[in-house]
């Protein structure tokens, strides 16, 4: 009995005595392989950083010789401008003194076309082709039969004479006005100031005719800028009348008289009167 119950307490104190030393091994072996895999881990992670750090590196490259080239563009493109800025004020410069001088030459040109017509008159309303192969010699005739052996005592000496530079009218169609350049201006100026008495009682052959100044394009349009404000100073009872070029002139009941460089200055004034 004393044996067995010596054999249990051996037993007993073997349970009591710490772990083998085996465990203490396997903890070793366990943080040796944490230590590899932290390592393998930090070299896994260390290869990819350098990988992303180079593939950045390379963008940053580009985007570096990117922005260099940029920046020597603008700095180009800058230069340019202020070179251009500098050859855009000499155009403008340019463009303003070119435009004065046109603006002079078709003055020039308006006013040499309009010296070259002085002699010039129209006439409106005489039939188409009844002039015949001499057409200087019939519009001749034909004046002293419009207005008479009173005011032409014989055939005006006509330069030339024809129908404006039109297509021949058609069957039915108004026919186009004759030019007729008188060879002296005495007897052109004759000519209109009767025309101008008689505006609505000339005819040739029973034909009702009208007779105007011979006037340019130009000027036509200059003087067709007063037709309303001339209906207005009628209805006014004042006289108006346009000088050449383009200048009217207003004479009042008393027989004081006016003159007015644009149709604005003529405006203004009939609007006085209105008012007042």
């Amino acid at each position: 009995m004393a044996s067995k119950t010596k054999q249990n307490k051996r037993e007993d104190a073997k349970k009591d005595e710490p772990a083998p030393q085996a465990s203490q091994v396997s903890m070793s072996d366990l943080t040796s392989l944490l230590e590899e895999h932290r390592k393998s881990i930090s070299s896994a992670l260390s290869t990819e950083l350098k990988t992303a750090f180079a593939s950045l590196e390379t963008k940053l490259d580009v985007i570096q010789a990117t922005v260099t080239e940029n920046g020597e563009r603008i700095a180009s493109l800058e230069t340019n401008a202020n070179l251009n800025e500098d050859r855009f004020q000499a155009l403008e410069t340019s463009c303003a003194t070119l435009t004065e001088l046109c603006a002079k030459l078709k003055a020039k040109n308006t006013d040499l076309e309009g010296r070259s017509r002085r002699n010039n008159l129209r006439i409106i309303g005489l039939p188409e082709s009844i002039e015949g192969p001499r057409p200087t010699n019939f519009f001749s005739d034909a004046l002293v039969e419009i207005f008479g052996d009173k005011v032409l005592d014989a055939p005006p000496e006509l330069d030339r004479a024809h129908r404006t530079f039109a297509a021949t009218p058609r069957q039915g169609d108004r026919p186009r006005p004759v030019i007729v350049c008188f060879h002296r201006h005495q007897t052109k100026d004759l000519v209109i100031r009767e025309a101008r008495k008689r505006r609505n009682d000339l005819k040739y052959k029973d034909t009702p005719v009208r007779i105007y100044e011979d006037y340019c394009p130009e000027i036509l349009e200059q003087r067709a800028a007063y037709r309303d404000i001339m209906a207005e100073l009628y209805n006014l009872g004042l006289r108006p009348a346009l000088l050449y070029p383009a200048r009217l002139q207003i004479t009042g009941k008393e027989g004081n008289k006016r003159r007015f460089a644009s149709v604005e200055e003529a405006t203004t004034f009939v609007r006085t009167r209105l008012d007042s």
